[in-house]
Order: structure tokens, then C-alpha cells, then sequence
């Protein structure tokens, strides 16, 4: 049996034609992937204590206080204060000093605290719905040793927090699939509706989406608090999931996803069978009812759509933060118009591979709809950047921004590739043969009927089904066999056009950079934004000096080589003008002692353009330098630059400013 190509059809020239227009800008839109879903989250970060890290106060504090760049939810025990011993010595009773704009919390200490260092440890959930954690120390009257060692998880990290990653990865996608290949079917290519690959691949969706938050559901108390898989199944933590704003949320989209199971169903029952007929003319009544039932189907998919969109907007990054307002609506337009491409991109590449052909007028509506979809990311997309990142300087300076960075990179490389598909998509029309421009390309016989079977082999099955009609199994093989070489001649009628092939390779390289920039944003998604890390940037960047008292820093750096990670903590003695004694540690992330290559501090009053005054500390112990007679002759804010070595090579200078007087 052999198969040969389909001739050529100019009419379908045209028809392709537009498919260049289209690739570019679908690629376009991948680049913004998820940029209002998972990839712009908006943590909450610490902007302000009292007393601040690493302060020394005369007399202990009566209480407490952490201000916050956004809304947070804290209870009880989220503000935890140890003494030098790591007994708890706060009231655990929860302030909520929150005042208009200003989001601040405290907790109340014990009366009579001895002097020594305190740890402040603290987590709460952010208004975006992403866990947040930290720890401080401060001193009353002194420094002193501590058995209390800073956490070394964070809220949100560990193994739970990567299936809680991966579970919001799968339902975003599960998302974008499931209405954008819906709204293919309904805006673009009704006949689509009748296509098993077609059904197959919104159906896959539909359950991506409610297992992912069926499983975020579950994971939701672990992910926020123990870190343990086990609490999952705590049925009081879920009670406690289930009150918060998160929970509410992923309890709605199941909800909205019932619904649209039942959208589904109709899609694929009663609508998909008015197109499975063999091309035969519809009366007035029947295309009066197709017209009322589109309608219907139409205005319930937007509002499940929409609603199922909500449910992210309502609960993260663009619920909190500035603008809420104008952020949420823009949140849920943005999700559409994402998820109308892709998924319609998705619908596409599916048809290209598995079903025979696809009509002039689907690509057309369906450019016109990408069109339509990229204006409207393009102009949210802008707005979302702008809240996330807020300057120039937080674009180069934070990690969020260099990744917003190498992502636009990114969008140019699948745009390139996108660009080397004109030359397939123009000579597309030139392996789609006269089947593919009948109106009903789902005719299988329209397909194959340039191939040839030789008469031995046409009179063999006729003869075999007559001689085995009595035998079930016999005839249940035969109808297998059947449909096993239908589906070959099928394939070989597709892949028998080189252009065709070429541009589903093409669109799946575009796929391939796609996966790199999914995983960028991935990790954008636990990436603190340009906004807030400069607000927290800003927190402690003065350390106030208590007169006749010693002042301590604590700085943490990271040279880039081999054991670079640690932190070094400054004291100076009495903190004041003239002389001061200095003292430096050096420790690694555990609170080890680090002893290190070299260590060298300078003092800089750019107020009065003094120094910068060198100080080179002598080696007192593993870990420990220490200097006397450091002058700082006038009052102001000192800054100080340590400059730490951890091998020949590999050097880093981290900097605090000290208020003196």
C-alpha cells in the first residue's frame, strides 16, 4: 500500500498566508507567560523593628514591634522573643498596632528581663498568600553569648514547598490549556468540537487543574507552618486552611471547576454532535439553535473563566500592595488573555499533529484573536512590572529585576525562532492537498483517497469480515486492524508534506525555549520583588548608638567561591566620639566561628566628606579581630565597610551606616 502527497491548492495559500502574522505573535505572549499568575508574587518583607537588629538598648523594652511592606496574618505565637538561654520570654499575646497605611505588629515582653542578647524570631502569611519568616537579635546593656542559633528554614522552604510549587505550576498551565482551547473551539474552529484530540486535550486539562488544587488544598498548612507532608492530613490545620483567604479561594475554583465540567459536557455532547454531520445543510431552525446555544456556551465559559481567574487575583500579589483596586481586574484580564493564547497555541499544535487539516477561516479568527489577546497583555503586563519592580534602580539592583531581565532575553530568542517560521507557514498550502479545503476534512475517506490499494488486498477484507461475521472476537480484531491502517494512512497523509512538518518543528523549538522560560518564572515566583526588597533593603540600614554604650552589627556576605557564605558582627566600644574599641567576628551560616584570609573595616561621614579611615583589626582568635583606638571625631551617620577574604581570589565588601551621638 502506498500514499502520496495531496496537490497543492492555491486557495490555501491565502489562507496560511496568515500564519507568519500569527506565530509572531503567540511567541510574543509566551514571553508573559504567567507573569500575572505565578511569576509576579509580592511577598511581604520586614521594613522596620523596634528595637532594630542588632541594637544595643540601655533598659529592656516593654514590648516588641515588626512593621511590614504589605498586609500580613500573624497569631499568637508568630512573634517569639528569646533570652540568652532560649527561654521565651514574650507574652504571647499578638498587638495589632496597624494605623491606616502603616502594617505593624508587636508582642508584649515580661517585666525585669537581665541584660544579654535577645533573638526575635517571627512568621507570618503575606497578604499574596506566601509564607514569611525571620529573625533578629538586639542586646539590653550589653552583648552577650547566646545558645539560641537563627533558624536555618525559612517559612515556605524545604520538600513540601517544591510540591507546592510544582502543584501551582501544573494548575496554571492545567488553566491556560482548559480556556484557551475552549475558546479555540468556540471563537475559532467549531468543527474542532467534534474532534476526539481536541476533547482529549481540554478534558486533560479540566483534570490537571482540579487535582493541582485539590493537592494545594492539602498542602496548604504544611506549606505555611511544620514543613512536614504528614499535617496534610490534619484535619485541624485544613479547618484553619479553610478560614484563611487561600483557602477560600482554592475551595472556589473546585467550585467553579464543577461548573465547568458541566460546560464541558455540553461542549462535547450536544454541541459537538450538530458538527458531526457529513456536511449536510442545516435548516433555519437548527442554525437559529446553534446560535442561541454558542451564545450560551459563550457567556457561561467567560464567567467561569473569569471567576476560576479570580480566584488567583482575589488571593495573591495583586490583592495586596498598590492599587489593589485597578491591580485585580487587570490581574484577571491579564490571566485571559494568557491563557487564550496559549491554550489556543496548544489546540493548534494538536490539530497540526493529529487532525487531518484545519480551515482558512480558524487560522484567520484564531490571528484575530491572538491579536487581540497580545494588545491586552502587552498593556497589563506593563502595569504589573511597573507595581512589581517600581524604579530604574531595583530593574539592576535586585535579584527579581536580573531575572525580569533574562526573561525579556528570553522573549527575544523565542521571538527569533518564531520569526524563521514565516518560511513554512508561506509554504504551508503547498502539502495540504483538495482534502484539507473540503468543509468537512473529518470524512477519513476525503483524507485517504489519494492512496492506493492494490485489488488483492481490497478483496482480502471484504472476504475475511464475511468469513468471521459469526465470530466476535474474530470480527473485534479485524475492526482493530482496520482502524490500526486508517490511522497509518492518516499519518502518512500528513507527514508526507515537508512544509507541514517543518512548521510543527518550528512551533515545538518555540516550546522548547518556552520550558527555559517557564522555569525563570518559576523561580520568580519565590523571588522577593524589586519593590519590596528595596523597602527592605532600606530596614535597618542605620544602626543607632546608645549613648556610653557599645554598638553592634551584624552583616551577612557571600564572596562567590568555596565556604564565601557567612556573616561578620561588629562591635565598637563605647559607640561614640573618639576613641572606640572594635571588635569583629567572623561565623558561618550555622554560628560556627570562620577564620578567615583577612578582614579590613573603614569608617566614611560622607556628610562631612571625612575618610574613608582605614582600620586594619589584629587576629585575637579563630574567628575574632579586634583594634583600639579607633577615632571617629565627629557625630553622624558613620558608614562602615568591612571588606572580608575567604581565599586569594574571592573577596567581598559589605556595608551598614552607625548613627554616632
Amino acid at each position: 500500500m502506498t500514499a502520496t502527497a495531496p496537490t497543492p491548492s492555491t486557495a490555501r495559500v491565502r489562507a496560511t498566508a496568515l500564519l507568519p502574522r500569527l506565530t509572531l505573535v503567540l511567541a510574543a505572549l509566551l514571553a508573559a507567560f504567567f507573569a500575572a499568575a505565578a511569576p509576579a508574587s509580592a511577598h511581604a518583607a520586614l521594613t522596620a523593628s523596634d528595637p532594630s537588629d542588632g541594637a544595643v538598648v540601655a533598659t529592656a523594652p516593654a514590648q516588641i514591634t515588626l512593621s511590614f511592606s504589605e498586609g500580613v496574618a500573624m497569631n499568637g505565637d508568630s512573634i517569639r522573643v528569646l533570652d540568652p538561654q532560649g527561654k521565651r520570654v514574650d507574652t504571647g499575646e499578638l498587638r495589632d498596632l496597624c494605623s491606616g497605611s502603616i502594617i505593624r505588629y508587636g508582642t508584649a515582653l515580661r517585666p525585669g528581663l537581665p541584660d544579654g542578647t535577645y533573638t526575635v524570631a517571627w512568621q507570618a502569611i503575606s497578604a499574596d498568600s506566601h509564607p514569611v519568616s525571620g529573625a533578629f537579635t538586639f542586646s539590653i546593656g550589653a552583648p552577650s553569648d547566646t545558645a539560641v542559633s537563627l533558624p536555618s528554614r525559612t517559612a515556605g522552604d524545604g520538600p513540601v514547598a517544591v510540591a507546592y510549587g510544582i502543584a501551582r505550576y501544573v494548575a496554571y498551565a492545567g488553566f491556560a490549556v482548559l480556556v484557551g482551547s475552549a475558546a479555540f473551539i468556540l471563537l475559532c474552529w467549531r468543527r474542532g468540537a467534534a474532534q476526539r484530540p481536541m476533547q482529549r486535550l481540554v478534558v486533560r486539562a479540566w483534570v490537571a487543574l482540579t487535582v493541582a488544587t485539590l493537592v494545594m488544598l492539602l498542602l496548604r498548612n504544611p506549606y505555611t507552618g511544620s514543613g512536614n507532608f504528614a499535617d496534610a492530613f490534619d484535619l485541624a490545620g485544613l479547618k484553619a486552611v479553610l478560614e484563611t483567604k487561600s483557602g477560600a479561594s482554592l475551595v472556589s475554583r473546585l467550585l467553579l471547576l464543577g461548573a465547568a465540567a458541566l460546560f464541558i459536557t455540553v461542549l462535547f455532547g450536544s454541541y459537538a454532535r450538530r458538527h458531526t454531520s457529513d456536511g449536510a445543510a442545516a435548516s433555519e431552525e437548527d442554525a437559529k439553535g446553534e446560535s442561541d446555544l454558542v451564545f450560551g456556551l459563550g457567556i457561561g465559559g467567560t464567567v467561569v473563566a473569569a471567576g476560576i481567574a479570580a480566584t488567583w487575583a482575589l488571593s495573591e500579589h495583586a490583592s495586596t500592595g498598590i492599587q489593589p483596586g485597578l491591580a485585580m481586574p487587570l490581574d484577571i484580564l491579564h490571566l485571559l488573555a494568557v491563557a487564550t493564547w496559549l491554550g489556543g497555541l496548544t489546540a493548534l499544535l494538536v490539530a497540526l499533529h493529529k487532525v487531518p487539516g484545519i480551515e482558512r477561516s480558524a487560522i484567520r479568527r484564531f490571528s484575530t484573536v491572538a491579536f487581540t489577546s497580545v494588545v491586552v497583555l502587552a498593556c497589563t503586563g506593563t502595569y504589573q512590572a511597573w507595581r512589581q519592580v517600581g524604579s530604574w534602580s531595583a530593574l539592576t539592583g535586585t535579584d527579581y529585576g536580573r531575572l525580569l531581565l533574562l526573561k525579556i532575553g528570553l522573549v527575544g530568542i523565542v521571538v527569533a525562532i518564531a520569526y524563521t517560521s514565516r518560511k513554512w507557514t508561506a509554504r504551508l498550502a503547498g502539502g495540504q492537498g483538495e482534502a484539507e479545503a473540503d468543509a468537512d476534512a473529518s470524512d477519513v475517506s476525503r483524507e485517504t483517497s489519494s492512496v492506493t490499494v492494490s485489488p488483492a488486498a481490497a478483496d482480502a477484507v471484504p472476504e475475511a469480515s464475511a468469513a468471521d461475521a459469526s465470530d466476535p472476537r474474530r470480527a473485534a480484531q479485524l475492526a482493530r486492524q482496520s482502524a490500526a491502517r486508517r490511522t497509518a494512512r492518516e499519518k502518512q497523509v500528513r507527514d508526507a508534506d515537508p512544509d507541514r512538518t517543518g512548521l510543527r518543528r518550528s512551533v515545538l523549538a518555540e516550546a522548547g525555549v518556552a520550558i527555559v522560560l517557564l522555569a525563570v518564572t518559576t523561580i520568580l515566583t519565590s523571588t522577593e520583588p524589586g519593590r519590596a526588597a528595596e523597602l527592605e533593603a532600606g530596614r535597618g540600614s542605620t544602626a543607632t548608638a546608645v549613648p556610653d554604650r557599645a554598638v553592634k552589627v551584624t552583616l551577612p556576605f557571600d564572596t562567590g567561591g568555596e565556604n564565601g557564605k557567612g556573616s561578620v558582627r561588629l562591635q565598637m566600644d563605647p559607640g561614640r566620639t573618639g576613641a572606640n574599641a572594635l571588635h569583629v567576628w567572623a561565623e558561618t551560616p550555622d554560628g560556627k566561628p570562620l577564620d578567615l584570609p583577612e578582614v579590613r573595616v573603614s569608617f566614611t561621614l560622607e556628610a562631612k566628606e571625612i575618610g574613608p579611615l582605614p582600620v586594619l583589626p589584629e587576629r585575637a582568635a579563630p574567628g575574632h579581630w579586634t583594634a583600639s583606638g579607633v577615632q571617629l571625631p565627629l557625630t553622624g551617620d558613620w558608614r562602615i565597610d568591612v571588606t572580608v577574604r575567604t581565599s586569594d581570589i574571592d573577596q567581598t565588601t559589605v556595608q551598614k551606616n552607625v548613627k554616632i551621638g
